[in-house]
């Protein structure tokens, strides 16, 4: 089952955001990096998976294991709904949403809905 582990915050440095992937990746010595891939609703490629796309090139090169994209259409939805469900009020589940919509897409990828 998957479960978030940690935010990684955007600092405006690619390098260190990708510095602090890499040391997960190596800490928990993991084999596959799966990086959500923002689709428009029509499955189509936009501005905003494009730069997606972009940043998966350069975590590449950055560190040992595979990285994956994976369809995250819909998993915001699906995650505030999860956190409704267990009586997570809004104001606390803004905190957690990503972290929940990224354990999300990951439990997807690892069920083979890829």
């Amino acid at each position: 089952m998957a479960t978030p582990l940690e935010t990684i915050e955007r600092v405006g440095d690619r390098r260190l955001e990708h510095e602090r992937v890499s040391a997960l990746v190596d800490e928990h010595d993991v084999a596959v990096v799966v990086v959500g891939l923002p689709l428009s609703l029509s499955g189509g490629v936009g501005p905003t998976a494009r730069a997606v796309l972009s940043e998966v090139k350069g975590l590449r090169k950055r560190i040992a294991a595979e990285v994956v994209t994976h369809d995250e259409r819909m998993t915001t939805v699906s995650a505030e709904a999860s956190l409704r469900a267990q009586g997570v009020s809004s104001r606390r589940g803004r905190a957690v949403v990503d972290q929940v919509a990224a354990a999300v897409i990951l439990q997807s990828w690892i069920d083979g809905d890829r």
